[in-house]
């Protein structure tokens, strides 16, 4: 007789929130942010399903963190005004799958009010077009004419000019992540 796996709720409740949000799928989309991390990650609540949603095709400042209390300039406006969008809002979320990091987390898409949270942080200046291992069915073209026009205004962090530091080359100097 073969035993049955338990697993426990919150692994329960992850898998059914990935079912959830796998792209075609018919089942709700609507979750409500319960928390902002930083510019490009938050907590959602859909009844008893908790998800984590890494924003896919964006990769925002950092925020201030134990390592480095001072965080990466941009860092905290960018979560300022991901908090402003989106914090106790329920949202349409488009699933993009797992993210490569850390566990539990989901690449998604943003909407509120039918407009694209993702792209609106790049449009601010507030994040930079993310290009690395995304899945061949999202398209990152309106996300890259996007950083290059607030590049071109020179909005939010673009202001910063030849100081302007990615995110990802900040976490290696930093050893975050």
């Amino acid at each position: 007789m073969m035993k049955s796996k338990k697993r426990s709720l919150p692994t329960l409740l992850f898998l059914a929130a990935f079912l959830l949000l796998t792209p075609g799928s018919s089942l709700a989309d609507r979750f409500k942010i319960t928390r902002v991390y930083d510019g490009d990650t938050v907590m959602a609540r859909q009844d008893r399903t908790i998800i984590y949603i890494m924003l896919i095709g964006i990769d925002a400042p950092e925020v201030p963190n134990p390592i480095d209390p001072q965080g990466q300039p941009y860092g905290q406006e960018a979560k300022d005004f991901l908090t402003r969008m989106v914090l106790n809002k329920t949202v349409k979320v488009k699933g993009y799958g797992r993210a490569p990091y850390p566990d539990n987390n989901i690449l998604g898409v943003i909407y509120w009010n039918q407009k694209n949270i993702n792209l609106e942080m790049i449009k601010q200046g507030l994040a930079e077009a993310h290009q690395e291992g995304l899945p061949e069915d999202f398209d990152i073209s309106p996300y890259v004419e996007a950083e290059e026009e607030a590049r071109e205004k020179e909005k939010g962090m673009w202001r910063l000019k030849e100081d302007y530091m990615s995110p990802r080359v900040w976490r290696k100097k930093h050893l975050v992540r």
